[in-house]
């Protein structure tokens, strides 16, 4: 006789409802603590709310004609590398990182943002771990961090696999808006540095550490451990940046920026340069970080290497030349490390490397 099947449950077939209940009830505080007065909405609720101004008088923005910007990104392959190694609570800042500074490049403020978690398996306090590190970037970039969403689907992700998804929403004063139909020759480019790779690719640097093997000595020196190196979490460049653009509140100094992701500075700024410009780029203008190099050294070629990282360069403006000392000025008090790495000339709308 065949033995009878037992009851067939959500928790038996690989969801555990009552685990999702303690992911949420350890997320709270993460949330709360990225919440302004604009915020009215609960924890736990269905949706999250936030006024697009403050009720305050000493806090009022006075929007006069506000334009909503969103963005939404993700951290990519290097989850794999932070799971690899063990070092996954980073990869939230990573995740605001990426879509902050993608609306940022409009001069847009972050207002709010949401994740999205899918997992194999949901581990409370590893869910929670990864939702901190989202919360800390939002404090850095000065956003709320309304909500979001835990996916557990066994049978989509392999045990101890995730994946991450980020969404923004960001508002700007519509006469305020930066999209670089205002570049002309002349105009200084200048550059913020990166920390290392941020959040673009990976797959590459997988296929570099292949070649590393079990080596206990690297052919380039680091200066710090190589995990660290490899997962320094994505800069966010929104507080300087923003401080430098309500400085000149009356005159747009600033023309143009670009976020300096996959493709690196000649796959991201064309994108906002007007036709019948070109931007030259003068190497050996900045510090490499190291992690280029040993990359490099394992086999790709420099070309390889522009084309593919940020090689240094996480952010970067078109300014007026009348202002390009003051803006690397105070963007440089305010703890980036800002200089010039070229200009605008004449051409089509490429990167001309000199």
């Amino acid at each position: 006789m065949a033995k009878r099947a037992g009851k067939l449950t959500y928790k038996n077939s690989g969801v555990d409802v009552s685990a999702n209940d303690e992911m949420v009830a350890k997320i709270g505080s993460a949330l709360r603590r990225t919440y302004d007065p604009r915020v009215i909405s609960k924890h736990g609720s269905f949706a999250g709310l936030m006024r697009l101004d403050y009720h305050e008088r000493l806090l009022k923005r006075r929007y006069r004609e506000p334009v909503l910007v969103a963005g939404s990104d993700g951290v990519g392959s290097k989850l794999l590398l932070g799971i690899e190694r063990k070092r996954i609570s980073t990869l939230g800042i990573d995740l605001v990182a990426m879509s902050v500074n993608d609306i940022l490049t409009v001069g847009a403020e972050p207002l709010f943002f949401l994740d999205y978690v899918a997992c194999h398996k949901l581990k409370p306090a590893e869910i929670a771990d990864i939702v901190t590190g989202v919360s800390d970037g939002c404090v850095e970039a000065g956003c709320a961090l309304l909500g979001g969403e835990t996916a557990e689907m066994p049978s989509m992700y392999s045990p101890s696999h995730f994946d991450l998804a980020g969404f923004c929403v960001g508002v700007v004063e519509r006469d305020r808006i930066i999209d670089g139909d205002d570049v002309e020759p002349g105009d200084v480019i200048v550059g913020l540095a990166s920390n290392g790779i941020h959040s673009n690719g990976y797959s590459l640097v997988h296929a570099a550490l292949e070649r590393l093997g079990k080596r206990k000595h690297l052919p380039v020196e680091l200066g710090e451990p190589l995990d660290d190196a490899l997962l320094h979490p994505t800069r966010i460049y929104v507080r300087p940046v923003l401080k430098l653009l309500r400085r000149y509140r009356r005159k747009k100094i600033v023309r143009a920026m670009a976020h300096i992701t996959g493709g690196g500075i000649g796959g991201n700024l064309p994108r906002v340069l007007p036709e019948g410009c070109a931007a030259h780029i003068r190497r050996g203008s900045w510090t490499i970080p190291p992690i280029f190099r040993l990359i490099q050294a394992l086999g790709v070629e420099e070309t390889e290497m522009y084309d593919v990282f940020n090689m240094g360069i996480g952010f970067v403006l078109v300014v007026r030349p009348a202002f390009a000392n003051a803006v690397i000025s105070r963007l440089n008090e305010a703890g980036e490390s800002a200089c010039r790495i070229g200009t605008i000339r004449k051409g089509r709308q490429r990167v001309v490397w000199r």
